[in-house]
C-alpha cells in the first residue's frame, strides 16, 4: 500500500528543521520528549493506515442518505474508526491534562491528524471540526459549559460543529437572519436555518454540539448584533432539541463527510408548551459572537490547508510510485522498436509533473507546521515575544489556508496526468482526491475573500507592521541563505528581489487611497505573496537539508531538486502577477455585468 504521508518527510519537518524537542524544556511540555512525540506519530501512521484507508473509496461510493426513520445512514467502518481514534485520546491531544488531553504541542499534533487526513481526509473531518469546537469552548465558554460540552466531545462521545453560514448569506455573515431570544430560564430559543453544515447530523455519537451564529436582541446590523450558541442536538436532559436535519447536500466529492441543510426552532421536535426555539446556551457576552468564531474559524483555516496539503500528497505519492512501474515509450534518442520500453518517471516531462507536486506538497506541508509552531510559540514562548508571533500568524493564516488550497489541488490535476487515461478512471484513488479536495478552495472563504483579508487587512494593520513582520521574518532566513553560499544563496538573491518587489507593490496599489481600486485584484496579491512565502519555506527546507549529518544522501537531494522547481519555475511567476497590480488595472472594475 501506497504511504501517503512520506514519514521521513514530517520527522524532518518537525526534528531537522522545527526542532520540536526543544518545546520541551517549557512548562506545558514538560512530561515529554521525542519518544512521546514519535510514539503519537507511529500510533497515528498505524491507526490511518488500518482504520482509515480501508473504506476511503467505499464511503466515498456509498453516499450517506436518510433512511425510513429519518436518521442518517452512513457506512459502518466510518464510526468503527472515528470510535478508534477517540477510543486512544487523540481528540484531546492538546487538551490540559484536567481535560484528559496530553498536552501535546499543536506542531506535533497537526503532523499526527495529517496522517488520518492523507488516508482519509472525508472521515477525518469528523475529529477536525470536534477538536475546533472544543478549543473555542474551552477558550471563551464556562466551566459548566466546558463540563457538559467540552469533556464529552475529547472522549469521543459527542462531536461538533460550526453553524454558520445560511442559504441566502452564504460567506456575507452580516446578512444571516437566524434569531436568538432571551428565555426566562436563563437560556436563549433560537430559530433559522443554516445552510452547507459539515458534519450536521449522523448518528455516530451520542450527541452533535452545534456552535450557532445568530442575531439577538439590541445588537445592531450587520455583524455587531450577532452571538454565539451552544445548540446540542440533545439537550442535558436527554431529550431532543428542536434541531432538525432538513436534507443531505449531495458533493461532487468529500462524500463521506454529511453537509446538511438544518432548521433551528421550526417545530419538529418542539416539546408541548415549551417556547418555540431551539434551546440555546449564550457563549461569552453577547454580540461579540463573531469574534468569538474567528478562534474557530482561523483554526478551521489552517485545517483546511492541511486537508488539501494532505490530499495533495496522497496524489503525488500514489502517482510517484506509478510512474516507477509503469512502463511506456522509449528515450527521444533511442528509436529502436526493439528495446524495452522504460518507467514512465524516466521521461523528463513526467519528472516535471512530479517535481511540480513535490514542491508545492512539501512546500505547503513546511508552511502549516510553520503556522503550527507559530500557535505554540504564541501560547508557551517567551511573552515578550507573542505579539509579534501572534502578528505573523495572522498575516499567514490567508495564505495558509488558500495556498495549499489552489496548488495541491493542482498536484493532484498532474497525479491524474501521471497515470494519464487510468487516472481517469475510479480504479485509481488519484481521481477521487481531486474530487474531495476540490472542496478546499471553496468552503472557510474562498480565494477571493481571503485576498481581500490579506491585501485589505493584514499587510496593512498597525500602519503596515503586518506586512513589516513578515518582511523581517522572511529576511532572517535569506541573511542565513547569503551566508550559506552556493545555491541557497543565489534562492536566497531571488527571494529578497521578490520580496522587495512585495513591499513595493503593497505600497504602489494603496498610493491612489482609493480600497476598490486596491481591493480590485486582491487574488492576484494573495497568489504572488503565497508563492513568497512557500519559496520562503522551501529556502528554509534547503538550509536544514544542507545541515544535515548526510547532506548528499537521496531524501536531501531531493529538497534540494523541489526547491530548486520551486525557485526556477514557480517564483518567477510573481513577477507577471505584480506587474498587473501595480499598473492598477481596471480591467474587472470596468466590465459591465451586461457584457458577460
Amino acid at each position: 500500500m501506497t504511504e501517503h504521508l512520506n514519514r521521513r518527510d514530517i520527522d524532518f519537518m518537525l526534528h531537522e528543521w522545527l526542532d520540536v524537542t526543544s518545546l520541551t524544556s517549557r512548562p506545558r511540555f514538560a512530561e515529554h520528549s521525542r519518544d512521546t512525540f514519535d510514539a503519537v506519530l507511529d500510533l497515528s501512521e498505524d491507526m490511518a493506515t488500518r482504520l482509515f484507508a480501508p473504506h476511503y473509496k467505499s464511503a466515498d461510493q456509498t453516499e450517506p442518505y436518510i433512511g425510513d426513520d429519518g436518521e442518517v445512514v452512513l457506512l459502518p467502518e466510518i464510526g468503527r474508526a472515528l470510535s478508534a481514534f477517540g477510543e486512544a485520546g487523540l481528540l484531546a491531544g492538546t487538551f490540559d491534562e484536567g481535560l484528559g488531553g496530553m498536552q501535546l504541542p499543536n506542531t506535533v499534533a497537526r503532523a499526527s491528524m495529517a496522517f488520518f487526513q492523507a488516508e482519509n481526509a472525508p472521515t477525518t473531518s469528523y475529529a477536525f471540526l470536534t477538536v475546533g469546537n472544543a478549543n473555542l469552548l474551552t477558550t471563551y465558554g464556562t466551566p459548566e459549559q466546558i463540563d457538559t460540552w467540552v469533556r464529552p466531545m475529547l472522549e469521543g462521545r459527542y462531536f461538533g460543529t460550526m453553524c454558520l453560514s445560511e442559504p441566502q448569506a452564504g460567506s456575507s455573515l452580516a446578512d444571516i437572519t437566524t434569531k436568538a431570544v432571551p428565555a426566562d430560564d436563563g437560556t436563549y430559543r433560537v430559530t433559522g436555518t443554516k445552510m452547507w453544515i459539515s458534519g450536521g447530523d449522523h448518528e455516530l455519537t451520542e450527541n452533535i454540539v452545534h456552535l450557532v451564529l445568530a442575531k439577538a436582541p439590541g445588537g445592531g446590523p450587520g455583524v455587531k448584533g450577532i452571538s454565539l450558541f451552544v445548540v446540542p442536538k440533545v439537550l442535558p436532559d436527554g431529550t431532543r432539541n428542536d434541531v432538525a436535519l432538513v436534507g443531505l447536500n449531495h458533493k461532487m466529492g468529500n462524500r463521506g463527510t454529511t453537509n446538511t441543510l438544518l432548521n433551528f426552532g421550526d417545530g419538529t421536535y418542539a416539546a408541548e408548551g415549551a417556547p418555540a426555539g431551539a434551546v440555546g446556551y449564550l457563549v461569552g457576552e453577547e454580540h461579540q459572537g463573531l469574534k468569538y468564531m474567528f478562534n474557530m474559524m482561523n483554526e478551521a483555516r489552517i485545517g483546511v490547508g492541511f486537508l488539501a496539503t494532505a490530499l495533495g500528497h496522497a496524489g503525488y505519492r500514489t502517482s510517484l510510485e506509478y510512474a516507477k512501474v509503469r512502463t511506456q515509450g522509449r528515450p527521444v534518442d533511442d528509436k529502436n522498436p526493439e528495446s524495452a520500453p522504460i518507467p514512465i518517471i524516466e521521461h523528463p516531462d513526467v519528472t516535471r509533473m512530479l517535481l511540480a507536486q513535490k514542491s508545492y506538497v512539501e512546500g505547503a506541508l513546511a508552511l502549516l507546521l510553520y503556522c503550527s509552531s507559530l500557535l505554540d510559540e504564541e501560547t508557551t514562548g517567551p511573552p515578550e515575544a507573542r505579539d509579534r508571533t501572534h502578528l505573523l500568524l495572522e498575516v499567514l493564516t490567508p495564505i495558509a489556508k488558500s495556498w495549499p488550497s489552489q496548488w495541491c489541488l493542482e498536484a493532484n490535476s498532474l497525479a491524474i496526468q501521471v497515470h494519464g487515461g487510468y487516472g481517469y478512471t475510479t480504479e485509481f484513488d488519484v481521481e477521487q482526491n481531486y474530487r474531495d479536495n476540490r472542496l478546499n478552495p471553496i468552503h472557510e472563504g474562498a480565494h477571493g475573500i481571503h485576498g481581500l483579508d490579506l491585501l485589505g487587512r493584514k499587510v496593512i494593520m498597525h500602519d503596515g507592521e503586518g506586512l513589516g513582520v513578515l518582511v523581517e521574518a522572511i529576511g532572517e532566513t535569506i541573511t542565513k541563505g547569503r551566508e550559506a553560499g552556493d545555491e541557497a544563496a543565489e534562492h536566497a538573491e531571488a527571494l529578497a528581489e521578490a520580496v522587495g518587489r512585495l513591499g513595493q507593490v503593497t505600497a504602489a496599489v494603496w498610493a491612489p487611497g482609493d480600497p476598490k481600486l486596491a481591493l480590485a485584484n486582491a487574488t492576484a496579491y494573495l497568489e504572488a505573496a503565497g508563492h513568497i512565502v512557500v519559496a520562503w519555506m522551501w529556502l528554509e527546507q534547503v538550509l536544514a537539508a544542507d545541515a544535515a549529518a548526510s547532506p548528499e544522501a537521496d531524501f536531501y537531494q531531493g529538497k534540494r531538486a523541489a526547491a530548486r522547481y520551486f525557485y526556477s519555475y514557480e517564483l518567477p511567476k510573481t513577477a507577471v502577477q505584480f506587474d498587473l497590480l501595480e499598473s492598477l488595472d481596471r480591467t474587472t472594475m470596468d466590465t459591465d455585468p451586461n457584457w458577460l
